[in-house]
């Protein structure tokens, strides 16, 4: 029985210009002189670097730990010395650099000891971890660290596994041809991620272009005894896209903001599926991949590349043409413009396209807008390309995530059916940076708030304490004062102790000057003759009353001004 297939909106059909490049078995690139393994090759953060220069590593010996939840480690494609850790040039349109680990290699392309786990006894947390360290991730384009989608949904299970090996994009046919010379590898992989994910079906989706792929994975599926159905999907660009796969193969329509695991669905790429099943069957962390090599070249083909390996090297195995003019990382359609020819090869390279101007030829000018809107019935996100393209173009920002600008693939579609050539994608991933280094400005900004606001805090918080320990020390020294029968202070004295601790504490302290005062006795007293304690009888009396008859200064009266007659007379000479 036939399964019943689904369409998606949109999508185009361009050349796939996938022949040339399927006419020869996979080859194995030569180990280049020097490696160079950038430390950030997974959505999100980059490695921890765990090697310095002058260190002699093996390979598959890992040289970077995850550096956080969206992490995978980094391993040594080789063995060899690490010449240096340092940032160098990585395959990104910006032309910046990134810290990296870069190897020279010995020649001998010795392993270190591998570890093994048994995926079936071992507790799931642990079988993740164990992937995660092994580097795997999505080797479909997103390098999405594979340990995190490794999770069963909802209720400890996942109902639908995705396999996809539709690969759709034009030249790219390093899928198609892993298919068909390791598809036991890949059975195998698809049967742990089943087991992880507590799958009730495995679907294994592959475009009708691909009759040898399909054959060649359904007779592994059937050698391997497994319950998996390799389901042929019409050949349509972006098929190979997420969404849109799970669309044409259960009819199921995720909607914005919300995940296929939400809907019981779980995609993984076929180059993943194999390098889980290299790395909990046999040991092997992700140190190579599956490259296409294509586009003006001589003998386009597809090469086990080792990761770090420079892409000039790579292309030069194809016998470039002169009139090569850059490289291309990925497809014509989604493909990023290289920033120089020895750039590395990293786990998201897929295929390398060597660029002339009839393959890429220089754009032609940019038209005005006609709203023509071929881009929204190609937009295989049922989008309005021409809106987010006047609202990217005003910086209207606000206005294009009101119209989901970050649901937008960047499949290109939109581009290529333009009949003004406008540019579209690149305008929409101008608005993408914009908005997120605005975002990153916000979040700095709401972070020092944050630490302004408790500093405050904690300033008067510490007032308040120190105010409430002079008050309590100035209550017990009264309650001590009252307790030896020593008059209190005045209570005008109390009052502004009340409203200031530091008053009260004065008023405490002069009350206990007073006490000690009062308390001290006269020195050499024993003795005396009656006559000396006589006179000092005498003297104490006088001096009470004095003191009995004193005015306080506070109630004297103020002298009054002198009249000029009551001055006295000058003296006379």
């Amino acid at each position: 029985m036939l399964r019943e297939l689904f369409r998606f909106h949109g999508g185009v059909k361009p050349a796939t210009n996938k022949t040339a490049s399927t006419t020869s078995p996979i080859a194995r690139a030569p180990i280049p002189a020097r490696l160079v393994v950038p430390l950030h090759q997974s959505l999100g953060s980059p490695a921890i670097a765990l090697v310095e220069p002058g260190q002699h590593v093996l390979k598959g010996e890992r040289i970077g730990a995850a550096g956080g939840r969206l992490s995978a480690a980094i391993h040594a494609p080789t063995s060899g010395v690490v010449r240096a850790v340092e940032p160098a040039l990585v395959p990104h349109a910006s032309g910046l650099r990134e810290p990296a680990v870069i190897i020279d290699s010995d020649g001998e392309d010795r392993w270190a000891e591998l570890e093994h786990i048994n995926y079936r006894i071992t507790p799931p947390d642990e079988v993740r971890d164990f992937v995660r360290d092994a580097g795997v991730v999505g080797l479909g384009g997103a390098v999405f660290p594979t340990h995190q989608k490794m999770r069963p949904g909802s209720g400890g299970k996942t109902r639908t596994l995705v396999l996809n090996g539709a690969e759709c994009e034009p030249f790219i046919t390093c899928d198609d041809m892993l298919m068909r010379e390791r598809a036991d590898g890949i059975v195998s992989g698809a049967a742990i991620l089943r087991h992880m994910l507590q799958a009730e079906e495995v679907l294994i989706g592959i475009e009708d272009n691909k009759p040898e792929a399909i054959a060649a994975m359904r007779q592994a599926v059937a050698a391997a005894g497994e319950h998996m159905e390799v389901v042929a999907v019409p050949t349509r660009y972006p098929a190979g896209g997420a969404k849109q796969l799970i669309r044409v193969l259960t009819g199921i329509e995720v909607p914005h903001g919300e995940r296929s695991t939400d809907y019981g669905v779980q995609c993984f790429n076929v180059g993943t599926a194999y390098s889980v099943h290299e790395a909990l069957e046999l040991g092997r962390p992700l140190v190579s991949r599956i490259v296409t090599v294509a586009g003006n070249v001589e003998r386009p083909g597809n090469y086990e590349v080792l990761i770090g390996t420079p892409m000039d090297e790579l292309v030069r195995l194809c016998g470039p043409r002169t009139d090569t003019r850059f490289l291309v990382m990925g497809g014509p359609m989604m493909g990023v413009r290289m920033p120089a020819f020895d750039v590395p090869v990293v786990k998201a390279t897929n295929c390398v396209l060597a660029a002339d101007d009839k393959l890429f030829p220089p754009a032609p000018p940019e038209q005005p807008c006609i709203r023509c809107t071929e881009c929204a019935k190609a937009c295989p996100v049922e989008l309005q390309p021409f809106e987010l393209y006047w609202f990217s173009r005003s910086k209207n920002f606000g206005k294009a995530q009101e119209y989901h600008l970050f649901d937008c693939i960047e499949c290109g579609c939109c581009a290529y059916v333009c009949p003004s050539h406008i540019p579209l994608v690149d305008y929409y991933r101008f608005s993408k940076g914009e908005i997120w280094a605005r975002e990153r400005e916000k979040a700095a900004a709401d972070q020092a708030r944050e630490r302004f606001e408790f500093r405050n805090f904690r300033q008067e918080r510490e007032k308040a304490e120190k105010a409430a320990k002079l008050a309590a020390k100035a209550a017990e020294t009264r309650a001590k004062l009252a307790e030896a029968g020593t008059a209190e202070a005045p209570a005008a004295a109390e009052a502004p102790a009340a409203e200031d601790p530091k008053k009260a504490l004065i008023a405490a302290a002069l009350a206990r000057a007073k006490a000690q005062k009062a308390e001290i006795q006269p020195q050499n007293t024993d003795n005396l003759s009656p006559q000396t304690q006589a006179e000092i009888a005498d003297i104490e009396a006088r001096r009470k009353a004095l003191e009995a008859a004193a005015v306080p200064a506070s109630t004297a009266p103020a002298p009054q001004a002198a009249d000029a007659t009551d001055l006295p007379d000058e003296p006379r000479s």
